[in-house]
């Protein structure tokens, strides 16, 4: 039998579900690495209307492996759902982001 997938929200509730415990405020993170170089000639050739899709793909894939993280930590703790849930970005120098999602894991049950 598969795990359930854990629920994330940026609500502080879930329709139809109670809050039964507070765990504990969790985090995903990922750094996403870029080559200057190469994405700046990338970046050329993909700026369309002003955006930039290979670095709009990064970002996605750095947001795709937060949840991910986030995820797994939830369910170490014994979390179905996690509320409050927010995402950070910070440069950390050059050509390197750092990607946060927080919250606070939760148990629930249907109401």
């Amino acid at each position: 039998m598969t795990e359930p997938d854990v629920t994330i929200t940026t609500t502080d509730s879930l329709e139809g579900r109670e809050i039964t415990e507070y765990l504990g405020v969790i985090s995903g993170e990922a750094v996403i690495g870029a080559n200057v170089m190469s994405d700046i000639a990338a970046g050329i050739r993909d700026v369309v209307g002003g955006r930039s899709g290979s670095y709009e793909k990064k970002i996605e894939n750095g947001r795709r492996e937060a949840i991910k993280d986030l995820q797994a930590d939830a369910k170490e703790r014994g979390a179905d759902a996690v509320v409050g849930a927010t995402f950070d970005y910070e440069e950390m120098g050059e050509g390197m982001l750092w990607v946060n999602l927080s919250g606070t894991a939760v148990t629930t049950r249907r109401e």
